[in-house]
Protein backbone atom coordinates (compact mmCIF):
# COMPACT_ATOMS: atom_id res chain seq x y z
CA UNK A 1 0.00 0.00 0.00
CA UNK A 2 1.22 3.29 -0.55
CA UNK A 3 1.18 6.44 1.47
CA UNK A 4 -2.24 7.58 0.38
CA UNK A 5 -3.73 4.23 0.48
CA UNK A 6 -5.18 2.84 4.06
CA UNK A 7 -7.27 0.14 4.90
CA UNK A 8 -10.26 2.43 6.28
CA UNK A 9 -11.77 0.48 8.90
CA UNK A 10 -8.44 -0.53 10.40
CA UNK A 11 -7.12 3.16 10.74
CA UNK A 12 -10.31 4.07 12.90
CA UNK A 13 -10.14 1.10 14.59
CA UNK A 14 -6.50 2.07 15.54
CA UNK A 15 -7.72 5.59 15.94
CA UNK A 16 -4.91 6.54 13.73
CA UNK A 17 -4.07 10.52 12.53
CA UNK A 18 -1.87 11.47 8.79
CA UNK A 19 -1.70 15.03 7.94
CA UNK A 20 0.58 15.61 5.02
CA UNK A 21 0.03 18.21 1.89
CA UNK A 22 -0.56 17.55 -2.08
CA UNK A 23 0.13 19.68 -4.81
CA UNK A 24 -3.07 20.64 -6.30
CA UNK A 25 -1.28 19.27 -9.99
CA UNK A 26 -1.11 15.87 -8.08
CA UNK A 27 -5.18 15.86 -8.14
CA UNK A 28 -6.24 15.57 -12.32
CA UNK A 29 -9.91 16.60 -11.56
CA UNK A 30 -9.45 19.50 -9.00
CA UNK A 31 -6.46 20.41 -11.75
CA UNK A 32 -8.73 20.63 -14.32
CA UNK A 33 -11.15 22.76 -12.67
CA UNK A 34 -7.79 25.52 -12.06
CA UNK A 35 -6.85 28.05 -14.29
CA UNK A 36 -3.58 26.65 -13.80
CA UNK A 37 -2.30 23.43 -11.23
CA UNK A 38 -0.17 25.41 -8.81
CA UNK A 39 -1.21 25.33 -5.08
CA UNK A 40 -0.73 23.24 -2.42
CA UNK A 41 -3.85 21.65 -0.09
CA UNK A 42 -3.00 20.79 3.79
CA UNK A 43 -4.81 17.78 4.64
CA UNK A 44 -5.34 15.74 7.81
CA UNK A 45 -7.06 12.53 8.68
CA UNK A 46 -8.07 11.68 12.39
CA UNK A 47 -9.88 7.92 12.28
CA UNK A 48 -12.27 7.02 15.21
CA UNK A 49 -15.91 6.00 16.04
CA UNK A 50 -18.87 8.13 16.53
CA UNK A 51 -21.03 7.85 19.72
CA UNK A 52 -22.74 4.89 18.05
CA UNK A 53 -19.38 3.14 17.57
CA UNK A 54 -19.50 3.15 13.52
CA UNK A 55 -16.37 3.68 12.06
CA UNK A 56 -15.47 7.23 11.33
CA UNK A 57 -13.18 9.87 9.55
CA UNK A 58 -12.16 13.55 10.15
CA UNK A 59 -11.09 15.11 7.66
CA UNK A 60 -9.79 18.62 6.96
CA UNK A 61 -8.70 20.17 3.84
CA UNK A 62 -7.06 24.00 3.47
CA UNK A 63 -4.98 25.51 0.73
CA UNK A 64 -5.94 27.78 -2.03
CA UNK A 65 -6.36 27.12 -5.97
CA UNK A 66 -6.70 29.99 -8.74
CA UNK A 67 -9.74 29.63 -10.68
CA UNK A 68 -11.66 31.74 -13.50
CA UNK A 69 -13.66 34.68 -12.10
CA UNK A 70 -17.02 34.21 -13.56
CA UNK A 71 -17.53 37.86 -14.21
CA UNK A 72 -14.48 38.95 -15.82
CA UNK A 73 -12.49 36.14 -16.65
CA UNK A 74 -9.62 37.03 -14.51
CA UNK A 75 -7.44 34.37 -12.27
CA UNK A 76 -8.86 34.92 -9.19
CA UNK A 77 -7.63 32.77 -5.89
CA UNK A 78 -9.80 30.80 -3.79
CA UNK A 79 -9.34 29.44 -0.37
CA UNK A 80 -10.12 26.10 0.75
CA UNK A 81 -10.72 25.26 4.33
CA UNK A 82 -12.91 22.51 4.59
CA UNK A 83 -13.78 19.64 7.42
CA UNK A 84 -15.88 16.68 6.86
CA UNK A 85 -17.24 14.33 9.61
CA UNK A 86 -17.16 10.44 6.93
CA UNK A 87 -18.91 7.60 8.52
CA UNK A 88 -17.87 4.54 6.97
CA UNK A 89 -20.29 1.34 6.07
CA UNK A 90 -19.19 -1.80 4.84
CA UNK A 91 -21.29 -1.57 1.64
CA UNK A 92 -24.03 0.41 -0.33
CA UNK A 93 -27.09 -1.00 1.35
CA UNK A 94 -25.20 -0.52 4.90
CA UNK A 95 -24.65 3.27 3.77
CA UNK A 96 -28.21 3.98 2.88
CA UNK A 97 -29.26 2.33 6.39
CA UNK A 98 -26.56 4.60 8.25
CA UNK A 99 -27.65 7.22 6.11
CA UNK A 100 -31.64 6.98 7.56
CA UNK A 101 -30.54 5.98 10.87
CA UNK A 102 -28.27 9.05 11.66
CA UNK A 103 -30.28 11.46 9.36
CA UNK A 104 -27.29 14.28 10.06
CA UNK A 105 -26.55 16.61 7.66
CA UNK A 106 -23.09 17.42 9.36
CA UNK A 107 -22.02 14.17 8.58
CA UNK A 108 -21.36 11.69 5.61
CA UNK A 109 -21.94 8.33 4.87
CA UNK A 110 -20.03 6.58 2.52
CA UNK A 111 -18.70 2.91 1.74
CA UNK A 112 -15.15 2.15 3.49
CA UNK A 113 -12.98 -0.09 2.11
CA UNK A 114 -9.48 -1.89 2.73
CA UNK A 115 -7.49 0.06 0.73
CA UNK A 116 -9.16 3.29 0.25
CA UNK A 117 -7.54 5.95 -1.37
CA UNK A 118 -6.81 8.98 0.74
CA UNK A 119 -5.98 11.22 -2.20
CA UNK A 120 -9.23 11.17 -3.91
CA UNK A 121 -11.44 11.42 -0.70
CA UNK A 122 -8.90 15.07 -0.26
CA UNK A 123 -9.81 15.93 -3.89
CA UNK A 124 -13.84 15.39 -3.36
CA UNK A 125 -13.56 17.30 -0.76
CA UNK A 126 -11.82 19.95 -2.67
CA UNK A 127 -13.60 19.67 -5.45
CA UNK A 128 -17.36 19.96 -2.83
CA UNK A 129 -15.24 22.90 -1.51
CA UNK A 130 -15.52 25.14 -4.47
CA UNK A 131 -18.01 27.50 -5.44
CA UNK A 132 -20.34 27.16 -8.36
CA UNK A 133 -19.64 30.52 -9.89
CA UNK A 134 -16.39 32.01 -8.97
CA UNK A 135 -16.24 35.45 -8.61
CA UNK A 136 -13.73 38.15 -7.25
CA UNK A 137 -15.54 40.17 -4.57
CA UNK A 138 -14.54 43.61 -7.09
CA UNK A 139 -12.94 42.59 -10.12
CA UNK A 140 -9.80 44.07 -10.45
CA UNK A 141 -10.89 45.86 -13.70
CA UNK A 142 -14.04 47.78 -11.81
CA UNK A 143 -11.37 49.00 -9.23
CA UNK A 144 -9.59 51.26 -11.64
CA UNK A 145 -12.34 52.63 -13.41
CA UNK A 146 -14.43 55.92 -11.87
CA UNK A 147 -17.53 55.18 -11.24
CA UNK A 148 -19.57 57.51 -13.23
CA UNK A 149 -23.18 58.47 -11.45
CA UNK A 150 -26.13 56.53 -13.77
CA UNK A 151 -28.42 59.44 -15.24
CA UNK A 152 -31.55 60.16 -13.94
CA UNK A 153 -34.03 58.20 -16.15
CA UNK A 154 -37.46 60.36 -16.74
CA UNK A 155 -40.19 58.30 -16.58
CA UNK A 156 -42.62 58.10 -20.23
CA UNK A 157 -45.54 58.07 -17.27
CA UNK A 158 -44.14 61.93 -15.72
CA UNK A 159 -45.95 63.18 -18.86
CA UNK A 160 -49.30 61.82 -17.94
CA UNK A 161 -48.63 63.69 -14.30
CA UNK A 162 -48.79 66.91 -16.02
CA UNK A 163 -51.57 66.54 -18.15
CA UNK A 164 -53.61 65.78 -14.84
CA UNK A 165 -53.32 69.23 -13.91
Amino acid sequence: MSDLTIDAFEFCRQGERREDELRVAQLPRLAKETVDASGTLHWSLQGGRNQHGHPQLTMTVRGSVNLTCQRCLQPYRFDIDSSAVLILAQDEAGANGLDELLADEDVEVIVGSRAMDVAALIEDDALLALPLSPRHEVCPDQEAVPRVPAEEKISPFSVLKDLKR
